[in-house]
């Protein structure tokens, strides 16, 4: 098969802990073909979708890891399926790469995660969809609801809706230290909606990242643990990730939601879970496949290019 991933560039990737890498591997030790391209490389032109996508080789050197052909302009529908590997924000350009995914479609090429489901679950708006499962939470950019939220719950966060990997998140504590001023700050003075969370204190133990692949829940999970007076566990903002069984309530968590995200047109799914609650929904390039698989064993990359073949 011929799998295209439309990511990044890949002289970023940290290849020892990279997902999309970990993805590229296992389709590459199958005997697929592996192609590259990001955004920059597409384009609509008499209503046909292409890109200027490169073949990758992997090289199996760690410091040295691929090698690229000379890209070529080659419609979208011409691959097995486009891997969509794109890291947030979630800006309009993103929004514009989803439509013309949402075109290639159209025509004939498969995409994973679909397209039109990527831009309907906003990573932190899509928790409201399974409030059953949720922390009390407020989306708004009216400081005066803000400020009674914080009132209400005395212990909370607040963060703004398009971000990744813990930017941009604060925590106000009883005592509303710097509250007026934060809320100024992620609204922009009321014009910019954010979210308030009242604070779980099970996060001490680890923002945890469940796992979904083509409807099913990943059997271990990676609990992100803040370090030191970090209130965030995400590992960019300097986690420590410890990979576990899933927990019951995990569980509960995943298999309800599973179905119903993959009957969406979402093979992959990342949950965050700190505790019992449900924090967030990540559907962009949901990440810890090699963290897990290192720790406990479990080929997370190999059941995600199952459901790949597939889908």
């Amino acid at each position: 098969m011929k799998f295209a991933f439309l990511a990044d560039p890949l002289d970023h990737f940290k290849i020892y802990k990279d997902t999309t890498y970990a993805m590229m591997a296992e389709a590459a030790r199958r005997g697929h073909a592996i192609y590259a391209f990001q955004q920059k490389d597409m384009a609509l032109e008499g209503g046909k979708v292409s890109a200027n996508v490169a073949r990758i080789t992997l090289t199996g050197d760690p410091d040295d890891w691929y090698r690229a052909d000379a890209p070529e302009a080659v419609e979208l529908n011409a691959f097995d399926a486009i891997v969509v590997r794109k890291d947030p924000p979630f800006n309009m350009e993103y929004v514009y790469l989803t439509y013309l995914l949402e075109i290639a479609e159209k025509q004939g090429a498969r995409v994973c995660n679909r397209p039109e489901a990527i831009r309907s679950h906003n990573e932190k708006l899509a928790i409201a969809q399974f409030s059953q499962f949720t922390s009390p939470t407020l989306v708004t950019s009216d400081a005066a609801r803000l400020r009674a939220f914080h009132e209400e719950h005395k212990d909370v966060i607040l963060k703004p809706l398009d971000g990744m990997g813990g930017a941009g998140i604060f925590r106000v504590r009883e005592d509303g230290m710097n509250l007026g001023s934060i809320i100024e700050t992620l609204t922009g003075n009321g014009a910019h909606s954010i979210m308030a969370q009242r604070f779980i204190p099970e996060i001490v133990k680890g923002d945890k990242r469940v796992l979904l692949i083509g409807g099913e829940v990943v059997p271990f999970c990676l609990a992100r643990i803040p370090q030191g007076s970090e209130v965030r566990g995400n590992l960019a903002a300097g986690g420590l990730g410890v990979a576990q069984p899933i927990s019951d309530r995990d569980r509960e968590i995943g298999e309800a939601l599973a179905p119903v995200l993959a009957g969406r047109g979402l093979l992959l799914v990342g949950l965050d879970i700190i505790g019992h609650c449900l924090t967030e929904v990540n559907v962009t390039s949901p990440t810890c496949f090699q963290e897990i698989k290192q720790q406990t064993g479990f080929d997370v990359a190999g059941m995600f290019v199952d459901a790949l073949e597939k889908q």
